[in-house]
């Protein structure tokens, strides 16, 4: 019986080594499993902006918005605008990518996401109709909701 469950627990590590990513940002290139599929910018602490390898065009835009109410934080969320296919998502849910001592370690969880989802493949190239699906998955649309 021990046999047993100690070859099920090697499996399970083994296939979620397998099937993890490792997603780093660093001196403004997105690396995943070491290889570079993306240019990173970081604007500001609201704001970065990921960039095509093959033509060096800026395919999205993630910003931080805070409703124009920076004392109060539950009615914050974030834009994720992904500009050459016009595709804007507006979300409340920071779980997936929030990070709160580490705006790079939160947008390399935004990458791991997108990953997931397959919107980007392993090579940074947007997939249109993964996209379509995520965003009928997670935009919020906020902006059309609130009254200004």
């Amino acid at each position: 019986m021990t046999r047993k469950i100690l070859t099920l627990f090697v499996l399970i590590l083994g296939l979620h080594s397998y099937f993890s990513q490792d997603v780093v940002i660093k001196d403004d290139r997105v690396l995943l499993d070491g290889k570079q599929i993306l240019k990173a910018e970081k604007i500001n602490v609201a704001q970065y902006s990921f960039f095509s390898m093959a033509d060096d065009e800026e395919i999205l835009l993630y910003r931080y918005m805070d409703n124009e109410t920076s004392k109060y934080f539950d009615d914050d969320y974030y834009v994720l605008n992904f500009l050459t296919e016009k595709i804007k998502i507006e979300s409340s849910d920071f779980t997936k990518i929030f990070n709160i001592m580490n705006s790079r370690k939160g947008m390399e969880k935004l990458i791991k996401w997108l990953l997931k989802e397959r919107v980007i493949n392993q090579d940074g190239v947007l997939n249109p109709d993964r996209l379509a699906i995520f965003k009928e998955k997670y935009d919020e649309n906020i902006t059309e909701r609130t009254l200004r």
